[in-house]
């Protein structure tokens, strides 16, 4: 037994059994209810269970209705109840209510993903008077690391990463005392008991200690230095976001050309000053999870301009931990803080693997000794419909579960190869982990594998089946195969169509409009702009844009240009590369015969119907990008030319090009876009703005869906459709496929939970497999 309140003498009236899973331990919430209770003069006991919490509660009926209310509509800050059963049963003789020790029964095991300071927590931080008074590691069963910390199940402090740091008296009470809002919080310490942090060089000699690692860090930052900074769930890498010279040389140590940093800003306040945002995203901002939000840039912000080179948004965030607060707290307007990690690797999480990867970018090193046992990566998202669509779901989100409308055998799924992320589904709920990376290298893979391992462990599913990509080569399918659990391999476009479906809870078939990069197809070629018709036990491919060579294979994917050659080659034969255009000037003469044999004889030139080359097919044709350093780059650029003619006109716009759906019977439709291609070489010789353009191509690949949709939908009968891959985090597109089909009466569906990418596409593979094996 933890604790009983004082004896009440009350006269007992009704009984109830109130049982609660979800987020609900570790989060504060056996305190809450003891506070229920003692407010009301209630009796009975609360206790945890492996499947989340269990109430008895006795009382008269306006008390016990008022506690209901409070239980249901006054949650702890973590908490996040998904089921909730009240029943009647008969009167107990307690005198008291009392936190009695864990249950025993099945398990249901949930993890608080990791938290933001709280308010309370942040006065403390900067109150002279108070005992943690700039303590780097404050916090409370309200905020701070969980999902990072946590080692086994279930989570107790000798679980985490603070069984190292043993309670000194004052923390000890605390923790004890069911009144105070560190009772059983996890990771509280304090500067006589917990962590601290340390100022390190390059090379590993310490400078500082203590507070006063953290102030002369923020002086090494004034003065244009580059710091590692070990944060929740990984190293950032920071700068004074307003000194050019330092974000320069971040770039260039970091080998990271043009993709853009994020940047965290001092309060809502700054925030205002760099940025357009509304009520949501400043919601979002200042949230638990404390996001990466990105929001419309100001002109003329101050900020370093190779933040976000040629870019219109920002990607913003407040501080979350701590020690973000100390350096940031009247010292900065805003630092770029960006993951800690070369090119392709993952974040670095532990301290000797941190100052070997990152000694040739950081100057210095503010580390600490609380170690960190599973990395994970600020989460990226933006807003659109009025909810969050995300970029990349890791801290702060996972691993949050997604309810699923049907019951699953317990199933992993190993997700694609770029922005990985794995998911582990058991019953109604399915479990997707942090953002792990591209599976392109060996140290992602061994975080990958971690991850798997570590997730099974913590939620205890023991996996009786694994699923994984179509695609032979990824590392997850590789990963899968060598599994001893049955495989089944699902499409990848269909994982897309049943993650959407699975987060907005739909069953049944709807129309799925599937838009990405790559995506292997089961006839061997590459999928990517796709119409499907099905649900989770099958699909057919109803349309798809028509097929065009990808020449050079993946070389096409880092090289626009040539996706534009393919376009115009397929559009006029070999006069294309007698045309006056961009994308021609890259090849030069000698070469050109030899390439049109490659386009020919489709030499290493797979077919694609990817709805991402497209977009860097017109983005080389224009001259946005020839050439690409990061992952879409060309479609991101083009869009943003796009939103400038979109804002600076006045005049209603231009109509869409010409393009062909083409129908043989009992075949897929096509969706021929080369007439488009011709259109834009007329507009670029005509002197029509690039901008202009760009917004006409957009409302065109809109226009073309919609047709496209509403035959199927005629033809079908359905009228729900699934917006979901990479594509649509194009916002403009999303936007304007979106209004067509809602204006005619389709119900649209979108991502909201887990990323539209392929960050999400685990969770499809696991409705699809789960459900299979029912």
């Amino acid at each position: 037994m933890v604790s009983v309140a004082p004896q009440r003498g009350k006269a007992l009236t009704h009984r109830q059994r109130h049982t609660l899973g979800g987020i609900v331990q570790g989060v504060g919430f056996r305190p809450f209810v003891y506070r229920l209770a003692q407010e009301r003069d209630l009796t009975g006991w609360v206790r945890n269970t492996p499947a989340g919490v269990e109430i008895e509660i006795q009382g008269d009926d306006n008390a016990l209705e008022s506690f209901d209310s409070a239980l249901r509509n006054n949650l702890p800050p973590l908490a996040q109840v998904t089921s909730h059963d009240c029943s009647a049963i008969p009167a107990g003789d307690e005198r008291s209510f009392t936190i009695l020790p864990s249950g025993t029964g099945s398990a249901d095991i949930r993890i608080a993903p990791d938290s933001a300071l709280c308010p309370d927590c942040l006065r403390e931080l900067f109150d002279p008077a108070d005992r943690r008074h700039r303590y780097p590691f404050i916090t409370c069963t309200n905020c701070g690391p969980r999902y990072s910390i946590i080692t086994t199940s279930p989570y107790d402090r000798p679980n985490t990463t603070m069984t190292g740091f043993p309670l000194c008296p004052d923390c000890q009470r605390e923790y004890l005392d069911p009144l105070d809002r560190r009772f059983h919080a996890q990771p509280i310490a304090c500067h006589s008991c917990g962590p601290q942090v340390s100022l390190l060089t390059s090379s590993g000699e310490e400078i500082a200690a203590r507070d006063a690692a953290a102030i002369q860090a923020t002086e090494l930052l004034k003065e244009g230095a580059i710091l590692a900074i070990k944060g929740v769930g990984g190293y950032h890498l920071a700068v004074d976001a307003c000194n050019h010279d330092a974000v320069q040389r971040l770039r260039q140590r970091k080998q990271r050309d043009e993709k853009p940093f994020a940047v965290m800003a001092a309060d809502l306040t700054t925030v205002r000053q760099l940025a357009l945002t509304d009520a949501l995203e400043e919601r979002l901002l200042s949230s638990p999870e404390a996001p990466i939000v990105i929001v419309r840039k100001r002109p003329d912000t101050g900020l370093a301009p190779l933040i976000a080179p040629g870019n219109g948004w920002l990607g913003l965030m407040l501080p979350y931990a701590p020690l973000h607060h100390l350096l940031m707290q009247d010292n900065f307007p805003a630092l770029v803080m960006t993951s800690g990690n070369i090119a392709s690797e993952p974040v670095a999480f532990e301290d000797h693997e941190a100052l070997q990867r990152l000694a040739g970018i950081a100057d210095y090193f503010l580390l600490h000794d609380r170690p960190i046992h599973i990395r994970s990566d600020d989460s990226v998202l933006r807003v659109f419909q009025g909810r969050p669509l995300f970029y990349r779901r890791a801290r702060g989100y996972a691993p949050r579960a997604v309810a699923l409308p049907f019951t699953v055998t317990p199933t992993l799924a190993t997700g694609a190869e770029l922005k990985s992320a794995v998911c582990l589904a058991n019953g109604h709920h399915a479990f997707l982990s942090q953002h792990i990376g591209d599976l392109q290298n060996q140290s992602t893979l061994d975080s990958f594998a971690h991850t798997v391992a570590h997730l099974s462990d913590l939620l205890a599913i023991k996996p009786e089946l694994i699923a994984c990509d179509l695609h032979p080569d990824y590392l997850s399918s590789r990963f899968a195969e060598d599994s001893s659990a049955p495989l089944i391999r699902v499409q990848h476009h269909h994982a897309h169509l049943a993650s959407c479906m699975a987060e907005n809870g739909l069953e049944g078939d709807a129309i799925g409009i599937i838009f990405d990069g790559t995506g292997y197809g089961p006839d061997g070629t590459v999928w990517g702009g796709e119409f499907l018709i099905g649900g989770y036990d099958g699909y057919r491919r109803a349309a798809h844009f028509r097929p065009v060579p990808l020449p050079g294979g993946d070389a096409a994917v880092h090289e626009p240009w040539r996706m534009a050659m393919a376009y115009l080659y397929q559009a006029c034969g070999e006069t294309a590369f007698t045309l006056d255009h961009p994308a021609a000037n890259q090849l030069p003469e000698q070469e050109q015969a030899l390439f049109a044999q490659m386009l020919r004889r489709r030499i290493n030139s797979p077919l694609t119907s990817s709805c991402g080359r497209l977009f860097d097919a017109v983005a080389a044709l224009i001259n946005v990008r020839q050439r690409v350093s990061y992952d879409g780059q060309a479609a991101i650029e083009l869009e943003a030319l796009a939103e400038s003619a979109e804002e600076g006109s006045s005049s209603r716009p231009s109509p869409e090009y010409p393009y062909k759906i083409i129908d043989h019977a009992e075949e897929p439709l096509q969706l021929d876009f080369s007439p488009m291609m011709l259109a834009i070489l007329a507009d670029m010789h005509a002197g029509i703005p690039a901008s202009s353009i760009a917004y006409r191509f957009h409302t065109t690949v809109a226009s073309a869906a919609t047709e496209i949709c509403l035959q199927l939908a005629e033809t079908s009968g359905l009228e729900r459709v699934i917006l979901s891959g990479g594509v649509f985090q194009n916002r403009l597109l999303s936007e304007m496929i979106y209004t067509a089909l809602s204006h005619r009466g389709l119900h649209v569906f979108t991502h909201h939970l887990v990323p539209p990418n392929d960050g999400g596409i685990a969770l499809g593979q696991a409705a699809i497999a789960g459900r299979r094996r029912i």
